[in-house]
């Protein structure tokens, strides 16, 4: 296809997804930012990225298309100085409506008025700290089902091949209501076994009963309250290749129900 945004044929980019946790990662120096800062240093410098966050839930599909994306805080009863966090990266017009030409099973809006959430900007900034890649987003359509959003996702695939790193932000496991706020390391058992039985799926390469994981085990439902910081881990399966491997960062529980487990797919 003729691109718009005029990016030239690159080998495969590997494809991320990242378990963000707390925002507070944007501004600590912790195991699981020097994770993130590892795993970038060890790809290809992105001509662009495109980052599918559990913080942007639309009814409909969008991408942010505006040339400089504000910074979102999106975010309550943290210090100021995450408040004071800007992450100015540009972003790219173009590439926004050649994303939407490529989804074809969907109507994709192009979007104006959002930006960069704290799913975006507090792991893409401890990665690419000068805030010089174009960066945009797409939204997550809450009206659709799983396996609606896994074939959605496959569609960008032909980005792969133009330098843009798709990255899929959220968490596998993700239980705010179950939060163990005494004990900031480590995971409740059940959520130790959700994070098992996932990623054991992921390996297998079962994408129908992890479309479907409110069907498994009671673990993973109790891991799963809701879809949105699920569903960017699906983004990210459906762009893997048959010969493509899944490499496994940051797989630690911390707070008892949230998975900070990160994939990068290569």
């Amino acid at each position: 296809m003729a691109m718009a945004a005029n990016l030239p044929a690159t080998p495969t980019m590997p494809v991320l997804f990242i378990g963000h946790g707390s925002p507070m990662n944007a501004i600590e120096d912790n195991e699981f930012v020097r994770g993130w800062k590892m795993v970038a240093a060890s790809i290809p410098r992105p001509a662009a990225i495109i980052c599918v966050s559990a913080h942007w839930e639309t009814k409909g599909t969008y991408i942010t298309a505006m040339s400089k994306p504000q910074t979102i805080h999106d975010f309550g009863g943290f210090p100021q100085a995450l408040f004071d966090v800007q992450y100015p990266a540009p972003g790219h017009p173009a590439l926004a409506k050649d994303t939407k030409e490529i989804i074809t099973n969907t109507e994709v809006g192009l979007d104006e008025k959002w930006g960069l959430d704290h799913g975006a900007w507090s792991v893409i900034k401890p990665m690419y700290p000068n805030a010089d890649i174009p960066v945009l987003q797409l939204s997550l359509d809450y009206t659709k089902d799983p396996a609606s959003h896994y074939q959605l996702a496959k569609e960008l695939q032909k980005l792969r091949n133009r330098g843009v790193l798709i990255i899929g932000s959220g968490n596998i496991v993700h239980n705010l209501g179950r939060l163990n706020w005494a004990n900031p390391s480590g995971g409740f058992d059940w959520a130790i076994e959700a994070n098992n039985i996932l990623k054991k799926l992921i390996l297998d390469g079962d994408y129908k009963q992890l479309s479907a994981y409110s069907s498994l085990a009671n673990a993973v439902r109790m891991a799963i309250p809701s879809a949105e910081h699920y569903l960017p881990m699906l983004y990210v399966l459906a762009l893997k290749n048959k010969d493509e491997k899944v490499e496994f960062f940051n797989d630690k529980l911390t707070m008892g129900s949230i998975a900070m487990t990160g994939m990068k797919i290569s």
